[in-house]
């Protein structure tokens, strides 16, 4: 029994389905109008949020605002130098904004923000797998910490925010389904999937790659049940993390 509980230990000693230490730490940047950084295993993101009076063009005059955000990674925050993207984004830099926009986007209510728009930076400080996923989490409190700020000044009549949203990774590691991978698993992962939820359920986004092997409906299934489990614990991280900062969020949020 011993021997059995051992072997499904994983090489940091995490169960399959553990998830690494997260921790969450607002007003990690004091300047900004919300910041959190997030800490999952060896990872480490800081997430600003920026509020700018103003919208996009395609967004002018119609009282609405606008979410969107900014990710990159310091040159040493990995094993080998990271050269800066001084020309603009890469394609995989690209993507993973537009993935962090999307997300947050989903929760907020755009209407109730008014003609402004919150920009979230998401800085990748230390990646160790994970980094996309923990920039959606994080991002998340940077901006629910900024509309909060809004609504306590009396410049929006209340939280511009219909819920919660969170992600988290999964995948098929010697064939078994694990989750929250580190870049040691990752870079050796048969499967690969990235999942984005709200807290009430409701899923944003599903990323999912099969590197060589091809895999079933079950085992997506398993992968996805999996991670919105882990998504469910860390909307409770999240919900006390800005509690404890006075920020109520919806009930159903």
């Amino acid at each position: 029994m011993v021997e059995e509980r051992r072997a499904v230990r994983r090489a940091d000693g995490r169960r399959p389905g553990e998830l690494r230490p997260v921790r969450l730490v607002p007003g990690f940047l004091p300047p900004a109008e919300g910041s959190v950084l997030i800490e999952a295993g060896a990872t480490r993101v800081i997430c600003t949020a920026t509020v700018q009076e103003n919208v996009p063009p395609f967004l002018r005059g119609q009282g609405r605002g606008w979410v969107t955000a900014e990710y990159g990674m310091l040159p040493r925050s990995a094993g080998e130098r990271i050269e800066r993207e001084r020309r603009g984004p890469g394609g995989r830099t690209h993507e993973i904004q537009r993935m962090v926009g999307r997300s947050l986007r989903a929760v907020t209510d755009m209407a109730a923000l008014g003609e402004r728009s919150v920009l979230i930076d998401c800085d990748v400080l230390q990646a160790d797998g994970g980094t996309r996923t923990a920039a959606v989490t994080g991002g998340f409190v940077a901006l629910a910490l900024a509309l909060e700020r809004l609504r306590a000044g009396g410049v929006v009549a209340t939280l511009p925010l219909t819920g919660t949203v969170a992600g988290v990774s999964a995948g098929i590691v010697d064939g078994r389904v694990v989750l929250d991978l580190p870049y040691e698993e990752d870079r050796r992962a048969e499967v690969d999937l990235n999942l984005v939820m709200t807290g009430a359920g409701r899923m944003v986004e599903v990323q999912g790659t099969a590197e060589g092997k091809p895999f079933t409906p079950a085992q997506l299934g398993r992968l996805l049940d999996l991670a919105a489990g882990a998504i469910r614990t860390l909307t409770a991280m999240q919900r006390e993390t800005l509690a404890a900062a006075g920020v109520k969020l919806p009930r159903r949020a």
